[in-house]
């Protein structure tokens, strides 16, 4: 136990670097609701092997090396890192391993039904091309704010749809631009099940060197997620339902823009879990998500 607060308080001083002059004061209390927050999550974990209701719209098979904090518990955890709620946010997926070093986030957004007819079309050398230019144009309000300028380097996983089953998956890479040729970044590997009413991610988020052997765990939760009767994508209305102001192309360039462009206002680690934070990871220091998490088994001790 006194290993693991130690980790923990190590993880919150590298967090709390990042508030503003003056705050000093709100260090200690600040801790205080972080480690409370781990500790609560920890204790509200749902243990697989495990179904897990997604709200109203789906069930995840969790598999036995996996478990899942609930969405109040992982809300708090942002809080404490100073984050304002996400409301698409249902919670988020962690290896029991402590041999293994990555997160799972899970979402819903209720954008309506996405029509994915444009997916046959798509090019994705110009939805590369698409998320540069976007980059660039947004490095200049990156450095009136003081924060790096970032550069997309390309796909660790181009755009994949499968119309069968209605799901997408793509990755970008991206790093600051100076980076030393040797640094692993961390990348948000995507995935996406898209319903009638909206779209379920469930992000991977790890180092880009990880990916291979890291993105299992994300695509057995994908090939395990499933849709409730009344909430699959074949159960649209054209009549009733509400369609997405966007097709499917629109979904990765507009979404990964979109992450990478609030990269230049997120300034603690856990932004990651608001699906902004490609590179969160990086200018936090390497291993800071090693020492937030912890050791699940102390974690569990009295």
């Amino acid at each position: 136990m006194r290993a693991f607060i130690s980790r923990l308080s190590l993880a919150a001083a590298s967090a709390l670097l990042f508030l503003p002059a003056g705050a000093s004061a709100q260090n200690a209390s600040a801790q205080q609701e972080i480690e409370s927050a781990m500790k609560a999550a920890f204790a509200a974990a749902q243990q697989g092997p495990a179904d897990v209701k997604l709200g109203d719209q789906a069930v995840v098979h969790l598999p036995q090396n996996m478990f899942f904090v609930p969405r109040f518990q992982a809300e708090r955890l942002m809080q404490a890192y100073g984050n304002g709620k996400d409301p698409s946010l249902l919670g988020v997926v962690m290896p029991k391993s402590d041999e293994d070093d990555w997160v799972v986030t899970v979402n819903f957004d209720k954008a309506g039904y996405i029509k994915d007819d444009d997916a046959r079309n798509w090019n994705v050398g110009e939805l590369l091309d698409s998320l540069r230019e976007g980059t660039e144009q947004s490095n200049e309000e990156r450095k009136k704010r003081g924060f790096p300028e970032l550069t997309v380097d390309g796909w660790v996983q181009a755009p994949k749809y499968d119309s069968n089953t209605q799901r997408l998956v793509w990755s970008v890479a991206a790093k600051h631009k100076g980076a030393e040729a040797g640094e692993d970044p961390t990348v948000n590997y995507n995935t996406y099940a898209l319903g009638r009413d909206g779209y379920i991610t469930l992000d991977l988020i790890t180092q880009q060197s990880l990916v291979p052997k890291d993105k299992t765990a994300v695509l057995a939760l994908l090939d395990n997620l499933n849709y409730v009767d009344g909430k699959r994508y074949a159960d649209f209305d054209s009549s009733t339902d509400k369609v997405a102001e966007y097709g499917l192309a629109a979904l990765v360039a507009g979404v990964a823009a979109k992450k990478l462009g609030l990269f230049a206002v997120i300034a603690a680690f856990l932004a990651k879990f608001a699906k902004v934070g490609i590179l969160a990871a990086a200018a936090l220091g390497g291993g800071l998500w090693k020492r937030l998490r912890g050791k699940k088994a102390d974690a569990q001790q009295p």
